[in-house]
């Protein structure tokens, strides 16, 4: 993963009684690691930025907002696909989360909630929000899906139609009922 350096910050060293201020902003060496580590094309701009907040005595919350402008493969041509992002990002640290019992586990109805570390990895939360963020199938708008057919030269390309092994009934049961009537 993508080392972006001053983005670790000790919770045990922060502020308590006023939220601490911060600003990721990736160079561009670094931009291109992290698109090497999401398997992308590219990262034109990328900006991470709120604050951290003390709530009671041990536990703390991330506001921040999350920009960037990114570069993926279009799923149909292959073709560069830019797109630009713009999401909230709220994270709950909890130093004390209520116990799951093991005989069964489901999914928290909060999953902003999460066990309270020693130390936050800025860059970690900064990268894992840009990855859920993604398109997932990122498309030109003029890229269209059309019947395209491969095959090696000097042979009969297979059709969609022959790919479909039930496809050839209707004409059989066709044909059999016609000689059942002569």
């Amino acid at each position: 993963m993508a080392n972006i350096p001053k983005s670790h910050l000790r919770l045990a060293d922060l502020a308590t009684r006023k939220p601490t201020p911060f600003e990721l902003v990736p160079t561009a060496q670094e931009r291109a690691a992290i698109a090497n580590d999401l398997d992308i094309v590219g990262i034109k701009k990328l900006r991470f930025a709120g604050t951290l907040s003390p709530q009671g005595r041990k536990d703390w919350t991330l506001n921040a907002e999350l920009g960037a402008t990114v570069v993926q493969s279009c799923v149909v041509t292959l073709d560069p696909v830019t797109t630009r992002i713009d999401e909230p990002l709220i994270r709950h640290y909890m130093a004390e989360l209520p116990e799951i019992e093991a005989s069964e586990v489901e999914m928290p109805v909060d999953d902003t909630v999460e066990d309270l570390p020693e130390t936050l990895d800025l860059a970690q939360v900064m990268i894992e929000a840009l990855a859920l963020a993604l398109p997932l199938y990122p498309r030109k708008p003029d890229a269209d899906l059309t019947d395209a057919q491969f095959t090696e030269p000097g042979q009969t390309p297979m059709t969609d139609d022959d790919a479909k092994p039930f496809a050839g009934l209707g004409a059989l049961r066709e044909s059999l009922e016609k000689k059942e009537e002569k």
